[in-house]
Formats: C-alpha cells, structure tokens, sequence
C-alpha cells in the first residue's frame, strides 16, 4: 500500500509578464479550454436520458427554461434521423444535448472553482491513510477559475504554489470572496487562505513540527472545522504506522483550537448542513471487520450531538466519501460511494436520503450514470473497482444535477461534468494533459445558521439521558426488568508507531480498554448519568449477574458540560424519545460507582490472575498430579522465565515501528506461516484465551442480536457453573471473569506495558487534550 505514484508530464514554461510573485502567491494566465472529446453516436437511450432531463427542466422552471419545448420537438426529429441512419443525428445531438443541459436556470454563475493537475497527479491517499502519506511535492497543480462555466471556457489561474507543492481540499465561504486550501510547508501539511482574487494569502492553522492540519470547511460563525493529526492516533490496522486524523475546530485566525472528535481512526470530509450542523465520514471498527464500516456522522459545530445518520452495521456501502447537503433538500446529500482497499476515495455518485433509511442501500436514492439498474448492496472489498464512470468531488446543484469531478473509464483523463440523475453527462472542461477536481461554483450561498454553543470548558464531565433502554433493536425481545445496571468503559486508542492487532490482546480487542464503572438503570429502563467528557465510551447493559446483554461496539463522545440524550439501545438515526419523563429524569444524575478502583486499563495480570492464585493454582501450578498428569500452569508471568509468547501475524511484524522492533524478538525457528516476530501476553492468557467466546477483530458488522455474546456462552463460564472441581467462585472473583470476558478479552490495561510508546506521542496526546477541556488524568498511568 504505497503512496500516490507520481507520473512525470513535460514542463510547460509560461511567460508572466507584469505578474507580481509573493512566495507561492497568485499568479493570472489564460488557456482555452481543450475540444470537446467527439463522442460515438447517440444510443437510444441517450435519447432518452436527454428527453427526461429536457422535460424536467421544464416542468421545475417553467418560463425560466424557456425553450423546453423547443428542444424536445428537436430532440424528436433527431431521434426520426437516428433511426433512419441520418449521419447527421449525432451532430445535431451533440448541439442539442449542450445547448439544453446548458440552459439549466441552476447554472446561474459565471465563473467555476477548479483544481488543475498534471495528468495522472491524482494526490489522494488510500482509503486506510490521510494526508500525511502523501509526498508534499513533485505536483504540476494550481486553483483555476473557468470561465464562462461551458466547454471552451477560459481558465484563468488563481494560485500556483512554487516548489511544486501540493495543492487542494478546497472551499469556498458563503461569501464567495474567499477559500481555504491545504498546502504543505515542507515541514508539515497546513490550511491556507486566499481572496477570490488571488490576493491575500495567509497561513491559517498554526504550525508543529509534528502535527499536520488540512481538509479545512467554514463554519457559519467564523471559525473553521478542520481535520488533524494532533490527536496522536494511529491507523490500527497499519499497526500504528500510519497517522490517523481527527476533527477540530479553531478561530478565523488560527487561534483557540479545540478537539471535536476523539475517535479511533480517520474523520474526512467535514461540510457544513443547511442546519448549521457538520456531516463527515467516520471509521470504525471496534469489534468489527475494518473494511466496511464508515458511517456517515453529524455534530453540532462545538462537538455535542455527535450521531450517525447512515451506515452503521453495514457492510454496504463500505464507505460515502466527499457528503454534501443537497440545497432545499434537508434530508439528502450527495456522496461518492467507495470501498476499502481499492481505488483512491473515488467511486459511484449516489444521492442519499437518510429520511428513507440508514442501512445498506434503504436511503440510497440514485446511483447517477446507472439509473436504470437496481441499487443492491453486496458485500465486496474491492466495491467499486470495476465500475464506470468514477467521480469525486461532487457539487450538487439540485437534488437531480450536479457538477463533478468524472473519469469515464480506465486511463482517461479526469474531467468537470454537469450530471444529471438520468444518466446525461456533458463535459465542462476536459483536457487529455491535466486532470481536473474539486468544481465550486463562485457565488453567494446562504449562510446556515450558527447554532449557539452548548460546551462548558470549565467543567470536564457531561450528563448521559438514556430514556428506555429497552427500546431500539439492541436489545429486542429481552424481558422489561432483565438489564439492572450500565457498564462504563472507556476506550484508549493506540499511538503512532504503537496501535493494531495482537497487541493489546490475542486477536482482540483492537484498543485499551478502560473501565469506569457502572451506573444503576431504573425499573422503566430510564438512566441518568454523568460521563467523563472528551472520551470516546461504550456502554454495556448488564443482567443481574453483571453479565453484559449486548456489545455496543462502537463510541459515544460527550463535550464538556453536554448533556446527551440517547432514546434506546440502537435506536434508529429518526426514532425520537417518548414524550413521557422517565424515572431517571426525577433524580439527580448518577455518578459512576467504581469498579474495585479508580478507572483503569483492564489488564490481565492485575484483574483476572489474583483469582486464578486464588482459585485455581493449587492445582494448575505446573506441577504433576498424583496420577502423573501435567495440567494446564496459571500461575502469574513471573514464574516462567522463560516464556516465549507468540507470533505476531506477517503483517504486525513486517509494520513494527523501528523505535520498538527490538521488543518483539524474532522467532525461533522462524513461524512458516506467521510473522517473522513474536509478542508477549502471560502463559496463563495464552491457556484461558480458548475457553472464552468473544467477538473477533474481524467479526460482524451487524447488529448482534442480545445475549450473542454473552458471557453464559463461554466454555470457561460453564465449566465453572458446573462446579469445576468444588471450586466455588465468590462474586467478586466472578465479576472479575465475566468483565474480562465482557470486554473482549484483553490482556494489557496500557500501551506502555506492551512497548514504551514511540516519540513521546502518549505525552503530545495529553497536552492537546487537556487544551481541549480535559480530563487531566493519563490513561498510561497505574493507579
């Protein structure tokens, strides 16, 4: 999985005179716009697409798409020609089809946003990196602006960089007189901005040697949401060697910067709804398989209301890149739609309408270029590779047309298109030595409104109102009365150069998993608690046993002073709390009661072998029975000298951070179908890790149905109820089992236990979120 392969293009030297240069400032020239491509003759169906186009211009504008009907009375003699094998039918299509779609009254701008690169420069990481896999430069790129928007317009540039740097990931205010851009500096990646007409230049985010900033949005209040690597995540499935990025905000100027999401790897593509609220794209995969689950997310723009709207338990699609509100259309937005491995965020132009559904394909309303076949969801790493024309950088105009970024098949140059829902795409600007991306209209848009604040930054906790937890999926058909209390947990995710698999745990969890505590449910299912802010927790219903009814295999982050309210137990993105007060609204919140301790990394040796000592080793001691018999030794680490642990997969090996490769000792004889190094936990992990059942790394991205996993299901659970040889458990020692088992399964409570931490990335991830609100207490550290 390498970088973006740059290909070389011939330089092209052009004479700027009179151009005054800043440093990688504004420069003007002017190019025609290549020919329109000829195409080969209209099929009958793009007859017909044109026809329906034509006809719903129409009907929506009236007289402001005033010659409807002389088109379609054109469009019925070019058809006549076409079926008598006129030659000229495709000529006189062609002038049709552009004078027409042209005529659309929502082409009500004269000047378009482009990114001009050299061909082949896509400059899009993979779909499992961010911008800091990217070279910063070695690009042949620039911000035009054509003119007028139509084929053989003008392209007059508005901002080349010098050196070659990359540039993109723009936007545009409401206002139109300005953009924000990504740029790297040479040492790191930042957002600029520029005036519309080339003047003004300036560095917006403030720089650190060992932070990027970039895929920057305006926010109605005058601030920016942006997306960074100051979070000191990882990608875990690139066990730590690539940087995750997370979504903040700062001031107009740079300053008062703050963390919105605490997630567990890449937040993309921020953009602001006509609510005044944020979408963007989120990856998961706590307890899940990582290639299919990217939720489409909302927040408000200080952090509260963080939800899913689309893709949660789905394996279609595996993920909606680039989401843009479609104007006067609350309830839909456009996106490409992509998969994993594969292509570079490029894929189907789909348009969304989370009123109809949040699953699978139930809201997907059109997949534009293929509208006459059936939108089916299926299960593919691989989603889109295959499939033409792909699209970035979608615009929309309407709910039925939009601008975008299009690459009609294999090898060919990426173009501008005005499409359409009926499959008609005419090309705006196509030039076969450049690529072009990122089309933004230059006008005015209506600014949404600015959604007041509701984060205290004095306070370092928030409320959580869970109204029934019975309600929702998650729990369906389990008996009123069954979950008497709330599990708490916390995840702590991995750092760059120190995340992944088997790391943590054999073949789960992905991450450090926190406990908190647990909180008490009322008798009408209603829960009342306060939270840490600012840290990424799962919540689990816990019978009378303490034993957990469902995973919830995902995260809620709460802001600073938020009060959360969530209506059940995975409740629908459009379900709505019952107008009725539930008990828990009648009392005070509850603080979480402690867990025998303060909050702390479940660790194996610390919470589950003081019970195997007491229980278990007067026989599992690694000495012979009576009979000769050797049983299974559970004795704490320290007592094995020489244990060798087990082989890491050829993966977490090949990918081990240079600063902690020596930690991991190769293996002895080297593993024929595992890594070539090894890793620790404890012999007595390693003995007990078979008889528990738990959810796999990789496991289902659906919704489990309650008691799935439960930890009744577990071998070790049964034998112990069956009265393994008179061994009587008191309930401390079980509920220490039954966590362990509830929480996946991990063997280390720290990341430091496994490998000091590389860079003194835990330390940086402190420092950024305590100027975020908090908490101030380290998750590495013991209490």
């Amino acid at each position: 999985m390498s970088v973006d392969p740059m290909k070389n293009g011939v330089v092209r030297i052009v004479l700027l005179v009179g151009a005054f240069l800043l440093t990688g400032g504004a420069v003007r020239q002017t190019a025609a716009s290549a020919p329109e491509r000829t195409d080969p003759a209209p099929s009958l169906q793009q007859l017909e697409n044109l026809e329906l186009a034509i006809r719903d211009l129409t009907e929506t504008f009236g007289e402001h798409y005033p010659s409807g009907q002389e088109y379609r009375h054109r469009l019925q003699k070019i058809r006549v020609a076409w079926r008598a094998g006129q030659p000229e039918a495709h000529r006189r299509f062609l002038q049709l089809r552009r004078e027409a779609l042209l005529a659309n009254p929502l082409l009500d701008f004269d000047r378009l946003i482009v990114l001009k690169r050299r061909r082949g420069q896509l400059a899009l990481p993979t779909n499992h990196q961010c911008n800091s896999c990217l070279k910063q430069t070695g690009y042949d790129n620039e911000i035009d602006i054509l003119s007028p928007v139509r084929p053989g317009g003008s392209l007059t540039t508005l901002f080349r960089p010098r050196g070659g740097f990359y540039v993109g990931e723009i936007d545009l205010h409401y206002d139109a007189d300005r953009l924000l851009f990504t740029m790297p500096t040479g040492r790191s990646w930042q957002i600029h901005e520029i005036r519309i007409d080339g003047t003004g230049l300036r560095q917006v985010s403030r720089e650190e040697p060992d932070v990027d900033n970039f895929d920057a949005c305006y926010l109605p209040d005058g601030d920016i949401v942006y997306a960074s690597t100051a979070a000191f995540t990882a990608v875990p499935c690139w066990h730590g060697r690539e940087r995750a990025c997370s979504l903040f905000r700062m001031s107009g100027d740079g300053s008062h910067v703050r963390q919105l999401c605490f997630d567990q790897d890449i937040d993309l593509h921020p953009s602001v709804l006509p609510s005044g609220q944020i979408v963007y794209s989120r990856w998961d995969y706590t307890g899940l398989m990582h290639i299919y689950v990217r939720p489409l997310m909302v927040m408000n723009p200080d952090g509260t209301g963080q939800r899913a709207i689309y893709g949660t338990n789905s394996y279609y699609p595996n993920a909606l890149y680039f989401p843009r509100a479609i104007p006067g259309q609350p309830h839909k937005l456009v996106a490409i739609l992509s998969g994993y491995h594969g292509v570079r965020r490029a894929g189907d132009l789909v348009v969304i309408d989370t009123s109809r559904g949040w699953h699978e394909a139930d809201g997907l309303l059109t997949r534009v270029a293929h509208r006459l076949e059936p939108i089916q969801p299926v299960i593919r790493d691989h989603l889109v590779d295959k499939n033409w024309p792909k699209f970035l950088h979608p615009y929309p105009l309407s709910d039925k047309y939009f601008l975008v970024s299009a690459q009609l098949r294999r090898k060919g140059p990426w173009g501008i298109y005005l499409v359409d829902v009926f499959d008609n795409m005419l090309p705006i600007q196509v030039d076969h030595r450049f690529d072009f991306f990122e089309p933004i209209p230059v006008k005015k848009t209506p600014k949404p409104p600015v959604i007041p604040s509701r984060v205290d930054l004095d306070r370092d906790d928030a409320v959580i109102y869970l109204h029934d937890i019975y309600r929702g999926p998650g729990l369906a058909d389990v008996p009123r009365g069954t979950v008497k209390r709330l599990r708490i947990v916390a995840y702590h995710f991995g750092f760059p150069g120190l995340a992944g698999p088997d790391k943590v745990g054999r073949a789960g969890p992905w991450e450090v998993m926190r406990i908190l505590g647990t909180v008490p449910v009322y008798e009408d299912g209603s829960a009342l608690f306060r939270v840490p802010a600012n840290t990424p927790l799962t919540v689990q219903p816990l019978d009378e046993q303490g034993k957990a009814l469902q995973l919830m295999r995902s995260w809620y982050t709460a802001m600073p002073g938020e009060t959360v309210s969530c209506v059940g137990c995975h409740e629908r993105p459009a379900d709505s709390p019952l107008v009725r007060t539930g008990l828990a609204a009648r009392n005070p919140p509850s603080e979480i009661e402690p867990w025998y301790g303060p909050p702390r990394g479940f660790d194996f040796e610390r919470e589950v072998q003081p019970v195997l000592d007491r229980y278990c080793v007067g026989c599992h001691n690694g000495q012979p029975q009576h009979d000769g018999r050797r049983l299974v030794d559970l004795r704490a680490r320290r007592f094995f000298p020489d244990y060798v642990g087990l082989p890491l997969s050829k993966l977490g090996a090949d990918r081990l951070d240079p600063e902690i490769v020596d930690r991991f000792p190769p293996c002895e004889p080297p593993h024929k179908l595992l890594g070539s190094r090894r890793t620790f936990y404890t012999p007595a992990y390693e003995a007990l890790i078979p008889f528990i059942r738990r959810v796999n790394i990789e496991d289902d991205v659906a919704l489990l149905p309650p008691y799935e996993y439960h930890a009744d299901t577990s071998e070790l659970i049964q034998m112990l109820r069956k009265g393994h040889h008179g061994v009587r458990l008191d309930r401390e020692a079980w509920d220490r089992l039954i966590t362990w088992i509830d929480l996946n399964g991990p063997c280390f409570g720290t990341w430091n236990q496994i490998a000091p931490v590389p860079r003194g990335a835990d330390r940086r991830r402190l420092q950024v979120l305590r100027l975020s609100g908090g908490p101030e207490d380290d998750p590495e550290r013991l209490p």
